[in-house]
């Protein structure tokens, strides 16, 4: 059943971390130094500084570029394990409704902009049935997502561009998406990756909250975060990158109360600590199919619900 195998998951982030941390507790016959003992007594260093390659971001020394480069990958691939579904939590079937969807999913969850777009799209599923619509008509449907006035106006306003523009087709070159009403760097990322299958990476905020913790970068602009991490990774890693950070700021890392203590990276992160580290607390913060509840797509991927995880109800649903 799903949810035996959500809570199955859930249960093998906890052992995954334990099995880690024991394994950076091997005895050994030295005598302990006054340095081991001082580590030991150093508040907050947890299972980060026991891994010998994020040790040097974890006591404050200073990180080499090439350790910096083999930390951040080496956490990408073992996301690439607790996340093996990972994908853009946003329902579409082609490229203009995923860069409506994307526009409308500011200030507001992929899961409710999941529940709102099925009756947008049934009633206007064309750039040019969106242009032509009535403004208010599209404001009601659109009004569960909040800021439903300006959504409307942008979505409508990049309808119109497309038809104009584009011949009715969402283009597939970063230059013109941004051009489109609504569209920025970020949306234009997310279409480009997941509707052409271009690289790009998507700093949202679950993205720029989890590198800074992780000291990827100290930058906070976007474009910043963008150019700092990309030089970390092969652009080939770009788009999964991007899915794979997003998927484990929304499930362990959150942005109150990480969920340290289930982090199956934990012993990579220099920011263990910060959040629950008693691993049954934290196995209770665990959310979305970490935790057994539904995620955020109605019709998601048959990879996650073979994983487990379970689709979003519609809108208006008990």
């Amino acid at each position: 059943m799903p949810a035996k195998k959500a809570a199955d998951s859930g249960k093998a982030a906890v052992k995954k971390v334990a099995a880690k941390r024991a394994a950076t507790k091997a005895p050994t016959d030295k005598a302990p130094t006054d340095k081991d003992a001082a580590r030991k007594d150093a508040p907050g260093r947890g299972a980060a500084e026991k891994d010998a390659v994020s040790r040097s971001a974890a006591v404050g020394k200073p990180e080499s570029r090439t350790a910096l480069v083999r930390r951040a990958r080496r956490i990408n691939r073992e996301l690439a394990e607790i996340y093996p579904y990972a994908h853009p939590e946003l329902d579409f079937e082609n490229p203009f409704q995923l860069v409506v969807a994307t526009v409308l999913s500011a200030q507001t969850t992929d899961l409710r902009v999941n529940q709102t777009t099925p009756a947008l799209f049934a009633k206007y599923p064309t750039p040019e049935d969106l242009a032509a619509a009535a403004p208010e008509e599209v404001e009601e449907i659109l009004r569960p997502t909040g800021f439903f006035r300006a959504k409307t106006k942008s979505v409508m306003g990049l309808s119109k561009a497309l038809v104009e523009e584009f011949g009715g087709e969402v283009p597939g070159r970063l230059e013109d998406l941004v051009k489109l009403p609504g569209v920025g760097r970020k949306t234009a990322f997310v279409v480009l990756g997941n509707a052409f299958g271009r690289p790009g990476i998507t700093v949202d905020t679950h993205f720029q909250r989890l590198v800074r913790r992780w000291r990827w970068t100290e930058a906070t602009e976007p474009d910043k975060i963008e150019a700092a991490v990309g030089a970390l990774f092969p652009k080939s890693d770009w788009t999964m990158l991007s899915h794979h950070v997003i998927f484990h700021g929304r499930r362990i890392c959150h942005a109150r109360k990480p969920a340290c203590g289930a982090c199956p990276i934990a012993p990579l992160c220099p920011a263990y600590g910060e959040g629950e580290t008693d691993p049954e607390k934290a196995k209770k913060l665990l959310k979305y199919e970490k935790g057994g509840f539904p995620g955020q797509r109605l019709n998601p991927p048959q990879s996650y619900l073979d994983a487990g995880g379970r689709p979003a109800p519609p809108l208006g649903a008990g």
